[in-house]
């Protein structure tokens, strides 16, 4: 039984470590963004440099214009804006939305989503592995979550702006966007491949690439 127990300990403690970034073994590692020195992560700034400013960030405050043809813009808080984020495993994140505005499928690699909405009503949906969709229409004061990994999106089906406030459990999530990854990587995916794979023809995945300038 104390075989078991142990077990059991261990497997939620390596489970619970897996889930999201390592713990810092230190009081704080802020990022050192001109170390050459490659780490998971970022190499650390010498106490003795760190001020307020590493952990501070007011890009938040304000609404975004959303003026893409996606009619959604995001604004990001993760480690690259806020340095003292670094081995903290946590980011935040906020999109707004024109109305109509749509952040487009993706997914996000290293972290689970909770988005908690500032404006507006917004359908959020996330699609599982077995090719369900989960919707639901959110409005101000709301949340949802987007589990980790998972290809979901973010649409404003009304005719008033929308804005989101995003948490993630990784100082860096990582963000794939679907249609882009597909059709503008580099180098790009052989239109027979997209073809096949969206049942269209060779014409209509060359149409829907010019679309999309390649992502490097």
């Amino acid at each position: 039984m104390e075989l078991l127990f142990v077990c059991l300990i261990l497997f939620a403690t390596i489970s619970g470590a897996l889930a999201s970034d390592p713990d810092l073994l230190q009081d704080v590692c802020v990022a050192d963004f001109a170390s050459g020195t490659k780490v998971n992560g970022f190499a650390c700034k010498d106490d003795a440099n760190i001020t307020a400013a590493d952990f501070f960030f007011n890009g938040l405050a304000k609404a975004a214009v959303p003026n893409n043809p996606f009619g959604a813009v995001p604004t990001l808080a993760f480690v690259n804006q806020i340095p003292g984020l670094n081995t903290m495993g946590l980011s935040l994140a906020r999109a707004d939305f024109a109305p109509g505005g749509l952040v487009m499928p993706h997914t996000h690699p290293r972290a689970t989503e909770i988005v908690f909405v500032l404006e507006g009503i917004l359908d959020a949906s996330f699609i599982t592995t077995s090719n369900v969709r989960v919707s639901k229409n959110i409005k101000k004061g709301e949340v949802f979550v987007f589990p980790r990994a998972l290809v979901h999106f973010l649409k404003n089906n009304s005719h008033k702006p929308a804005a989101v406030l995003a948490a993630f459990n990784s100082q860096s999530p990582g963000a794939q966007l679907v249609v882009p990854a597909l059709f503008g990587s580099t180098p790009a995916v052989p239109d027979d491949v997209l073809a096949i794979a969206f049942q269209i023809s060779i014409e209509e995945v060359q149409k829907i690439k010019s679309n999309f300038a390649p992502m490097n």
